[in-house]
């Protein structure tokens, strides 16, 4: 209970402080201190002005009283001159008889600087003597009439002190002294009654002040308000115009701004859900900076490109954002703005490169605000060039190895070798074999060339699959039994397991297309079959497609290789399969006859254990009407 009493104790201290600091802060208050500030500030100058004034009006006027008359000054030389005491007597009797209520004391003293008449009977002793004071030696000396102010503890005085000459010669100085109380008792009272007018004067234009703040802050507050609410995309209400003045033309000029921003955002806001839509439906992935590098938008396509969210990128450099570790900077990026490819995912299945362009951002002036960045899927263009490259590189190859064969054995039987019965067939049949693999190369292209184009169309037909591989089988016992009974020394003994099953699996293919891929898969699994070896032929089906299957036992394929082995001219053993005299196309082309048949092929193999190929084709299941019409 206390903490929540101490809570809301501070937090009241606390409001009370934010409200005293909001009304300090505020325009109208500043206003009206200033309005204050200023007519004090020219009060105080104008009394400080005046009362200086009139300080000095009035020590001159006292000075003015106070000066003997030159009747009395004329019979105090006159007597000084007598000397004597007559003349003493005479001088005292002068200035005790001289009537002025300001005058407290006069002395007169002779040249000699000795005191020969006092006003003041109680200095009556002091007659005689040698004055002390420094000032009227002074004025004997120079003859030159001195005044002036002091003060002791009975208050401010006025001391004068005139010469007193005789023709050309100085015979003494009269002394006066006066007191100042009551002039100085005006002065006080005058400016007491100039400070009570200051402090009314003061309040009366603090109340005026407030007035007259509040007068021009109201417009400028409802000028706040609407500013707020513009600001906050509100422009349902208008600025009041309370007058003409120059405040009532910055309300109306307000209202007007306020009215074109509103049009300004319509128009801006239908340019971004346009940019929006552009940007989100572009198939290039599109990034956009400041003018740091730092990343601002980025649309879909290039967080799907770069597999990094929009929240994530936001305000961080697109060097790194783009991957590209130190050797860039997002400056360099902007100010160099030179295309680059950039590989995300590198060395993955998933490894797809991007062309990068920059563009800069820039204002009417020139100011340099950010660039655009522009990413580019150019992952198959690369791919294909490569391939293009390598395919040309292969075919360079394939071609040159036979052609430089045929032309040493040709130059060999040039110079004469055809004349050697033992030697001339031997070369003439390496040439015969060279130049048939030549051919059949040559054709693999042309067939492969018709396939990219599309020039070569299926002839399909339905065909019972299960007859037709059994069939292909068939062909390659007989050739097994046919070499056995020949005896051919350089022949491979092999064996045909067949898991083939009994039911009719009719399927629409181009036979001749068909019986193509599986003799080169045969062939294959023959070739590299060690001698005497299995090759298992298997046949499924299920709901929606049959599955062939041919394994044999031969090295197998580097797990490796498995994704590259129906790329064209691509040999896993090099060596071995031109020994055997493999073109490197045939995987090739039977991926493209089972593709065109809406089919899929691909490899499972294990080094030292064998590969197993795998054909699937689509397979519609028959009922026995259907089967009925067939036949």
């Amino acid at each position: 209970m206390k903490k929540d009493k101490k809570a809301r104790k501070e937090k009241v201290k606390k409001e009370k402080t934010n409200l005293l600091k909001r009304a300090v802060s505020s325009i109208q208050t500043k206003i009206a201190l200033i309005f204050m500030l200023l007519l004090l500030a020219t009060i105080e100058i104008i009394g400080a002005y005046f009362t200086r004034q009139m300080e000095q009006t009035s020590i001159n006027n006292f000075q003015t009283t106070i000066q003997l008359q030159s009747i009395v000054t004329d019979q105090l030389t006159a007597q000084l001159v007598k000397n004597g005491k007559s003349a003493d007597r005479k001088m005292n009797q002068i200035i005790t008889d001289y009537s002025n209520d300001a005058i407290s004391e006069i002395q007169v003293v002779d040249s000699k600087n000795v005191i020969r008449a006092v006003s003041n009977l109680n200095d009556k002793n002091r007659v005689g003597q040698l004055s002390n004071n420094g000032d009227i030696r002074e004025v004997i000396n120079s003859g030159q009439q001195k005044t002036q102010v002091a003060s002791d503890q009975k208050g401010s005085f006025m001391v004068q002190i005139v010469p007193l000459t005789s023709g050309t010669n100085i015979v003494g100085a009269v002394y006066v002294r006066a007191s100042m109380a009551d002039v100085f008792n005006n002065l006080r009272n005058i400016s007491m009654m100039f400070l009570t007018a200051s402090l009314l004067a003061v309040v009366v234009a603090a109340i005026a002040s407030i007035f007259i703040s509040r007068a021009i802050t109201r417009p400028i507050e409802e000028l706040r308000q609407q500013a707020i609410q513009v600001a906050n995309r509100d422009y349902s209400t208008q600025v009041k115009i309370y007058s003409n003045d120059e405040l009532g033309q910055l309300g109306a000029a307000f209202n007007t701004l306020s009215a074109k921003i509103e049009r300004s955002n319509e128009q801006s806001e239908s340019e971004r859900r346009r940019l929006d839509s552009v940007l989100s439906h572009m198939t290039d992935g599109v990034i956009a900076t400041d003018r740091h590098g730092n990343v601002s938008i980025m649309n879909q396509m290039a967080q799907d490109f770069l597999d990094v969210k929009a929240e994530d990128a936001i305000k961080k450099p697109i060097s790194q954002v783009l991957g590209l570790g130190e050797d860039y900077t997002s400056q360099d990026l902007i100010s160099n703005q030179s295309d680059m490819q950039v590989t995300v995912n590198a060395g993955t299945d998933d490894e797809m490169i991007l062309h990068a362009s920059f563009t800069l951002i820039k204002r009417v002036t020139g100011f340099v605000s950010g660039a655009v960045c522009v990413l580019h899927d150019v992952t198959e263009q690369i791919k294909n060039e490569d391939e293009q490259r390598q395919f040309v590189s292969n075919v360079s190859h394939e071609l040159r190895t036979p052609l430089t064969s045929v032309r040493a054995y040709i130059e060999a039987l040039n110079e004469g070798a055809w004349k050697d019965p033992e030697i001339a067939p031997q070369f003439l049949d390496v040439t015969q074999k060279e130049t048939e693999r030549m051919i059949r190369m040559v054709n693999d292209l042309l067939v492969l060339s018709r396939m990219d184009r599309g020039a070569t169309k299926l002839e399909p037909e339905w065909v019972n699959f299960t007859d037709f591989v059994s069939h292909l089988l068939n062909r390659f016992d007989m050739i097994v039994e046919h070499d056995q009974g020949e005896a051919q020394s350089d022949t491979k003994e092999y064996v045909i397991k067949r898991d083939l099953g009994n039911q009719a699996l009719w399927v629409e293919i181009d036979t001749d297309q068909m019986m193509r891929v599986i003799d080169n898969i045969m062939n294959n699994a023959i070739k590299y079959s060690p001698d005497g070896g299995t090759i298992t032929v298997r046949l499924t089906q299920n709901q929606n497609q049959i599955l062939l299957s041919i394994s044999d036992q031969g090295l197998g394929i580097p797990r490796k290789d498995l994704g590259k082995i129906f790329d064209r001219f691509y040999r896993a053993d090099k060596a071995r399969s031109r020994a055997q005299g493999g073109t490197g196309l045939g995987l090739a082309i039977a991926k493209e006859i089972v593709t065109a048949h809406g089919g899929r092929i691909w490899a499972d193999s294990r080094e030292g254990h064998g590969s197993t190929f795998y054909i699937a084709l689509p397979y519609e299941p028959m009922d026995e009407e259907d089967e009925w019409d067939e036949v």
